[in-house]
């Protein structure tokens, strides 16, 4: 019998017109002990396919991977400050003008004035570190007040020739201290405003059997003042609650209480006059006040408060 292997065969050792099944006890692979022809062409191919695809696979991985900038990693200069330990560290002020390059002698911190600690580090998303958040309210004796004081105005001033011989000294005193702005963290992202396009109110043109548009001049305060409040499908918004007289004595503006619509209890806003279209039926007994808003576009105007 002839030994050979399914390579072989298949780099053309062997053909069709040489190997079929009538050949089998005459040829057998040594690899796969397969005879016939068809087994032969069949097993090897799915097992090359199989080959080819994973080397395909890690050629294509390599090849990604090659595409890739290397990172060069950072190595830390004696210079450098952790910042696990910048925070906590003490800060102090001095009316006496400090540099970056400002050199003390030991114990020179004792005429400082030691404003507080280190409780936080603003960087910007570029990594620059944009100021501290300090802690000075005991300095002031005022209770808890913290600032941010820029980065920039922050001086490491050395008393020594090692590294960590210095001390952060800024050029401050108490009143300054005292007048600056209490730093409030951010308690969440705010939204973008929306353009005024979605935000105004604008006179909706409706029409309504029975009702016809009303001039100011038929109508009196006590006409007005109560009168509901609709959107343009009849959705009932609310009520008039007052009116805004301009130095005239003309109405400027429809005070609203829209709440109950908004479901957030009692709430006003103010409605320009030329913002809202006032109908009243045949009989003159019932007032009706349109306004072409959405409950987004009311929730977005400024609540009215008296004065």
């Amino acid at each position: 019998m002839r030994k050979f292997t399914c390579a072989e065969f298949k780099n053309g050792l062997f053909s069709s017109d040489t190997f079929d099944d009538r050949d089998a006890e005459n040829v057998r692979c040594i690899q796969c002990d397969q005879t016939s022809y068809k087994e032969i062409n069949e097993i090897p191919m799915k097992q090359f396919l199989a080959t080819t695809a994973l080397t395909m696979v890690l050629i294509g991985g390599n090849v990604f991977a090659a595409n890739i900038a290397p990172m060069t990693m950072y190595e830390q200069q004696p210079s450098d400050i952790m910042a696990s330990k910048f925070i906590g560290m003490r800060l102090y002020s001095t009316e006496t003008e400090m540099n970056a390059d400002t050199a003390v002698k030991p114990g020179a911190e004792k005429e400082w004035d030691d404003i507080g600690e280190v409780n936080e580090v603003i960087l910007s998303r570029q990594g620059e570190v944009k100021a501290v958040v300090l802690g000075v309210g005991g300095f002031l004796g005022i209770g808890e007040k913290d600032v941010a004081i820029p980065m920039k105005d922050i001086k490491f001033v050395k008393d020594g020739d090692d590294a960590d011989d210095y001390f952060l000294v800024v050029n401050a005193n108490k009143q300054m201290l005292t007048d600056a702005p209490a730093y409030v963290a951010p308690t969440a992202m705010t939204t973008a405003t929306p353009p005024a396009s979605q935000t105004a109110m604008v006179r909706p043109d409706v029409k309504r059997d029975g009702y016809r548009a009303t001039e100011l001049t038929d109508l009196t305060s006590e006409n007005l003042t109560g009168a509901k409040v609709y959107g343009p499908k009849d959705e009932n918004i609310g009520e008039v609650d007052k009116l805004v007289l301009n130095a005239d004595g003309s109405v400027k503006q429809l005070v609203m209480d829209i709440g109950g619509f908004l479901g957030m209890g009692e709430h006003h806003i103010a409605v320009p006059l030329e913002s809202v279209n006032i109908m009243r039926d045949e009989k003159g007994d019932d007032v009706r006040v349109y306004v072409d808003s959405t409950e987004e576009t009311l929730k977005a105007q400024p609540e009215y408060k008296e004065n």
